[in-house]
């Protein structure tokens, strides 16, 4: 797997970037968001990478931050969303909107993402709640105008894996007064307010 290149910026189009290293270049897929940061031809570029491999071909796509990654790898993984479609997705909108949209069911703005129908924005929804942990450990998500905390995250995940839904346990803890508690007292204070 290659996971990352450094090297000078050969060619560059909205959509690929050319990267030279060591002689060798290596065309990278990319979204408009990384294509913005991407500097001039003969610049030296760093990208982190993800490597597709099919029979007929060896695809690499690239990113400017671990985020963007995070988000492209979990996309491909859902029924109906390949690389192409992931990389339109990026474009279309940076990754701490799309994890508002996902977590606020906003199926709207999905929606007028190019490619994207309301079933697809649907079904994004539904799959991709889950995994909004793993996109990023360090963004702050802005869920209905509200910044949810890494605690207040952890402390979300712990009651899905006692076996509630993420849309309950995320309920549970808007109802608890969150200023400066750790993950435990957190935690206390979810399943004590289910007991009651």
């Amino acid at each position: 797997m290659i996971g990352s290149l450094i090297g000078l910026v050969k060619n560059k189009k909205p959509n690929m970037v050319l990267i030279e290293v060591n002689g060798i270049g290596y065309e990278v897929n990319v979204p408009l968001s990384t294509s913005f940061k991407v500097p001039a031809i003969n610049e030296s570029t760093y990208i982190l990478t993800h490597l597709i491999v099919r029979e007929d071909q060896h695809t690499l796509y690239g990113f400017a931050t671990e985020e963007e990654r995070n988000l492209f790898r979990a996309l491909i993984k859902i029924s109906g969303v390949g690389p192409k479609l992931a990389l339109t997705i990026l474009s279309g909108i940076n990754t701490n909107d799309f994890i508002k949209s996902v977590l606020t069911e906003d199926i709207d703005t999905l929606v007028h993402l190019p490619g994207i129908g309301k079933k697809t924005a649907e079904r994004l929804v539904v799959e991709m709640k889950d995994k909004v942990s793993e996109i990023s450990d360090s963004l702050e998500i802005i869920e209905g105008g509200l910044s949810i905390s890494n605690t207040v995250r952890e402390a979300q995940n712990a009651l899905v894996n006692l076996g509630y839904k993420s849309s309950e346990a995320r309920k549970i803890l808007d109802n608890i007064d969150k200023d400066e508690l750790t993950i435990e007292d957190l935690l206390k204070q979810a399943l004590q307010s289910l007991n009651k």
